[in-house]
């Protein structure tokens, strides 16, 4: 429903999987740091999780924000987000 949170899975596929260190923010004066640590777009795990808002309901499209994936990133799922009064 319009107003829902959901997370939104992604395939990231333009990343590199063979990156496990980058200097953060590109910046080559800091020191290297493990991909994890930083927003670093290489990634080993092609999965992301995007907590986004539904903003229109229209037939089988959702339109969503905000979201940060680059236009033509794979959707793989959409889950719900449930809170603890759902259980």
């Amino acid at each position: 429903m319009v107003g829902d949170d959901i997370i939104v899975v992604t395939w990231l596929h333009r990343a590199r999987r063979d990156v496990l260190k980058v200097h953060p923010r590109s910046d080559p004066r800091r020191p290297l740091t493990g991909v994890f640590a930083t927003r670093s777009p290489d990634r080993p795990n092609p999965l992301g999780l995007h907590r986004v808002t539904v903003r229109t309901v229209a037939g089988n499209r959702l339109l969503i924000g905000p979201i940060e994936a680059i236009d033509g990133t794979p959707v793989i799922d959409i889950k719900l987000v449930l809170g603890l009064q759902d259980f």
